[in-house]
């Protein structure tokens, strides 16, 4: 059955807050670490509601993911909490050493991840995190499509026995998922069905993918969506099953197109079933401070400019397969 969006939109970050408060009064291992920007990231509940658990590092990347992984050798479980952006390029060093390395029981949380950052600019933006992330040793990667699921994956997470890596975005989104779905580990997510092109698709960009094949139905395009939640490990069987269904695929992520899901789903495609690919996210460039439309447009990530581009791809290789 497919999926639809709901009118229904929730911020995924103050779902992350009120789980993680739950998370911390539940379970005497967790605590929450703070890069200074509780207030961006809605973790300040945790402060204000059981402070006892909530640990203040200040505008000090490094030194705060150093003393989550000396937490985790204690046996507590710390949740590394900051931007996306300055989590995974700031701090990337002392998490490869004292986290993947040693495979410790730290979860990081990179808020604010993509484009659509609230217009704090380019400096605040991440389009690499996926990559970096994803070439860790030991480090689970996961991108929730609503706040739904951020709630699923963080219940996941925290019985999860090692690093944990989930991007968050900053602004409300579609609910998708009902409290009845479930996430699983390496597992996609048919969105829906179709028969001409798979949209494979992680993250903030399923709702707008979603949206896409709609609007290529409404010209009588048969489109399926298969979600992304885990990018490592990936689900390279539905992968495949996608191929053999609808001979085409498209991926699409509010990330750079390099290192990130559509470069996972071409390694898979190139050693399981080649097939015509096209990758939907950031080209070789940054990206710029911008109302969120104007953002996905010029950076061709909205809905209309998915849509278009699988409309051209499947022309252009419908010719070449006849």
């Amino acid at each position: 059955m497919d999926h639809l969006l709901m009118d229904k939109q929730e911020t995924m970050r103050e779902i992350f807050g009120e789980t993680l408060l739950q998370l911390s009064m539940e379970d005497e291992r967790v605590y929450v670490v703070d890069g200074d920007l509780a207030n961006s990231t809605k973790i300040d509940v945790v402060a204000e509601k059981n402070p006892q658990k909530f640990l203040q590092m200040g505008i000090a990347e490094q030194n705060m993911l150093s003393v989550c992984s000396g937490l985790a050798t204690t046996g507590l479980q710390p949740w590394a909490v900051t931007f996306a952006a300055f989590l995974s390029k700031r701090a990337i060093d002392q998490i490869q050493v004292q986290i993947a390395q040693p495979n410790v029981n730290v979860k990081m949380i990179g808020g604010y991840s993509g484009l659509l950052t609230g217009l704090t600019g380019k400096t605040h933006q991440s389009l690499e995190d996926i990559a970096i992330f994803r070439s860790l040793a030991n480090v689970i990667v996961l991108a929730p499509a609503d706040s739904v699921e951020v709630k699923k994956m963080m219940r996941f997470a925290h019985q999860y026995d090692g690093p944990v890596y989930i991007r968050l975005a900053r602004d409300p989104y579609p609910v998708i998922f009902s409290e009845d779905d479930e996430f699983q580990l390496g597992k996609a997510v048919s969105l829906k069905e179709g028969n001409d092109l798979t949209i494979i698709s992680t993250g903030t960009q399923t709702s707008r993918s979603i949206e896409a094949a709609r609007l290529l139905q409404e010209g009588g395009f048969s489109i399926a969506v298969l979600h992304m939640p885990s990018i490592k490990p990936l689900d390279k069987e539905a992968i495949v099953t996608a191929v053999e269904t609808t001979g085409f695929i498209v991926t699409a992520e509010e990330h750079s197109i390099y290192g990130g899901l559509g470069s996972a789903v071409a390694e898979v495609l190139v050693e399981e079933k080649p097939a015509p690919m096209l990758r939907i996210g950031v080209k070789d460039r940054n990206a710029e401070s911008a109302p969120n439309e104007q953002l996905l447009d010029k950076y061709e990530l909205s809905a209309s400019y998915m849509a278009n581009a699988i409309r051209n791809f499947l022309k252009r290789n419908s010719r070449q397969v006849k």
